[in-house]
């Protein structure tokens, strides 16, 4: 029996669901964070007179999120004294890491990265790590929020997600750079230590409203998974504290993995690997030097916070929405498709921009273009991963296949500054390169599209 296609204005009205809200929130708490180590590093540094090459291979924290499934099944079972009991354990895990972020900030404030550049890369790797903890719990209690069976609503969940992410990143941006060229301004010398002061204060704000986030409470997950250990210790023949060791970390760390290939199949799950790996590569080299290619090219932190910020969180929270429709209308699989294709098109702008040089009009179709391909493109990752999951293993599957994700855009785009200082600078060929990164992860796709065990394709 076929399920009857929504209509526009049924698949526009899923995003009523207060849940979305919810959704939207916890999205700008996951963004918020890449401000910090992304944006306003890079260009600390760059304004500090580092090379290029050094902003790239700061870019290495960011490897910390390629490994955060191996401690997700630490989150999922470990309870926080106090602040478990008093907000859940979702939400008491979120507390502790922002918490954690928070005190990195005021460290910040008092370093001065030419003369420590270490200990401030050191701090920027323990922000990374908290905000790469933090992001398993933050998608595990999205996904929580949607019943396994809401495919249309995954859809629409995955949406307000990116919606969200992009919020506390591009907004976040905004105030990060209009409150250092304030600052600077007016005559404040370490003008990027008093703003990361100021981005704390967002920090507060942003645990405040998590409070108004609900946690469903069930004991079904740690039930299951107290199953699986009993079954292993089972076969382990004997009852002692080493087989219970055993049999947790094999059930934990074991268990998530062999469901994924159990479900696909050994090849098809390999194919998914494989394009989670490579989809977004061409984009993270872009995205981790653009904001050192605009100062270059001459554009002021004013100018890149009204265009590459303002402008590029108004185009990606509409196209998100639209993104997210188109999903649920067309299938991930397709809209993935469409994405990666535009992904490709649109990093022609900014050789385009390289080659013509300063031009506002041109700068801000080549940040719209690019806005939307990733606003369509993450709609479908996040998705496609979403419906992938075990419910047993929420967390943990999920920090995995986001983790291989981040894998391939923070590992290899971490030399994307080192590319530029190899081609003396030549942006135009940078940006031809990353169009040409988008095309292998299309052509694994290709081969197991209609093979992908997910609710609609």
């Amino acid at each position: 029996m076929f399920e009857k296609k929504q209509t526009w204005s049924e698949s526009i009205l899923v995003y009523k669901d207060i849940r979305m809200l919810r959704i939207l929130l916890l999205g700008a708490i996951s963004g918020f964070p890449w401000v910090l180590i992304a944006s306003s590093l890079s260009l600390w540094l760059k304004e500090e007179g580092l090379s290029r090459s050094t902003i790239g291979w700061a870019g290495l924290i960011f490897g910390v999120y390629a490994f955060n499934y191996l401690w997700a099944p630490i989150i999922d079972r470990i309870q926080i004294p106090f602040l478990t009991k008093k907000l859940g354990h979702r939400r008491g895990w979120i507390v502790l890491m922002q918490i954690i972020i928070l005190f990195s900030l005021i460290v910040w404030s008092f370093i001065n990265p030419t003369e420590n550049l270490a200990l401030l890369i050191s701090v920027g790797l323990v922000i990374a790590i908290a905000s790469a903890t933090q992001d398993i719990t933050v998608d595990a209690l999205r996904i929580e929020q949607i019943n396994a069976d809401e495919g249309k609503s995954m859809a629409a969940g995955a949406a307000m997600a990116v919606v969200g992410w992009w919020t506390g990143y591009k907004l976040g941006g905004v105030i990060a750079l209009f409150t250092a060229e304030y600052f600077q301004n007016i005559g404040i010398q370490d003008y990027w230590q008093t703003t990361f002061l100021v981005l704390g204060v967002v920090v507060i704000l942003m645990n405040i409203g998590l409070m108004f986030i609900h946690e469903p409470i069930t004991t079904d997950r740690q039930n299951k998974q107290k199953e699986t250990d009993e079954i292993i210790q089972s076969k382990l023949g004997s009852n002692n504290a080493i087989t219970k060791f055993v049999a947790y970390i094999t059930g934990t760390i074991g268990g998530p993995i062999i469901s994924f290939f159990k479900k696909n199949g050994f090849s098809i799950a390999v194919g998914i690997l494989g394009f989670v790996f490579l989809f977004k590569i061409g984009e993270a080299f872009l995205g981790r030097m653009s904001i050192v290619f605009y100062k270059e090219v001459g554009f002021s932190k004013g100018e890149i916070a009204i265009y590459s910020k303002t402008l590029g969180w108004i185009t990606t929270v509409v196209f998100t929405l639209l993104g997210g429709i188109f999903a649920m209308r067309a299938g991930t699989i397709k809209t993935m498709f469409v994405a990666g294709g535009f992904m490709a098109a649109t990093n022609l702008l900014f050789a385009a921009l390289a080659w013509t040089g300063k031009s506002e009009w041109l700068f801000a179709l080549a940040v719209i273009a690019d806005d939307i391909s990733a606003a369509f493109a993450t709609v479908a990752f996040v998705a496609f991963i979403s419906l992938l999951v075990d419910r047993t293993y929420t967390a943990t599957q999920y920090a995995l296949l986001a983790s291989i994700g981040t894998a391939g855009r923070t590992t290899l785009a971490s030399s994307s500054g080192a590319l530029v200082d190899w081609l003396n600078g030549d942006w135009g060929t940078f940006f031809i390169i990353t169009t040409l990164m988008v095309i292998p992860s299309l052509i694994c796709l290709w081969f197991i599209r209609n093979k992908i065990k997910i609710g609609a394709k």
